[in-house]
């Protein structure tokens, strides 16, 4: 197997970050969670609360010889609207903010690159958090192949 790397990124409900992610060719595994709290192993429940100020969020390993890291940045600005505070769609709360957790001065030199990038096209300002990346949490086993699962009718 060639080279795997990981990104971090929050976009909102994780169900369809997840599935887009997915669909990337490069990309291994999408795992949804919560990352950037404040409590350890926290559950979906406390996450909605808003008090443990995790982020619903997808961890994504790739073969960055297939995609590169620029290209998932790419892919994650076109699947959420980075110009809404703690908001995608009907969802609304810390968790669902818009947030990209860097692995390593690489990472964050490149998401500081694409961010400036993609707010040339913008009107609105992009509020995107780009910070170092914290424990990553799985989500409940219900919440991985969410939306893959309800589409084949296994929910």
């Amino acid at each position: 197997m060639s080279q795997v790397d990981e990104a971090i990124f929050a976009a909102g409900c994780f169900w369809g970050v997840e599935d887009r992610f997915r669909q990337l060719p490069g990309v291994i595994e999408v795992i949804s969670g919560y990352t950037g709290g404040h409590i350890d192993h926290p559950e979906y429940r406390q996450v909605c609360s808003g008090e443990t100020g995790h982020a619903e969020a997808v961890l994504i390993r790739f073969e960055p010889e297939r995609i590169d890291y620029a290209n998932l940045l790419q892919a994650f600005f076109t699947m959420h609207d980075p110009t809404t505070p703690n908001r995608q769609g009907p969802d609304v709360g810390t968790q669902y903010r818009s947030a990209i957790f860097y692995r390593d001065q690489a990472q964050r030199e490149v998401a500081e690159h694409v961010l400036a990038e993609h707010q040339k096209s913008l009107s609105h300002p992009v509020v995107t958090e780009i910070t170092p990346a914290a424990t990553f949490w799985p989500a409940e086993d219900y919440h991985q192949r969410y939306l893959e699962k309800r589409r084949a009718g296994a929910l």
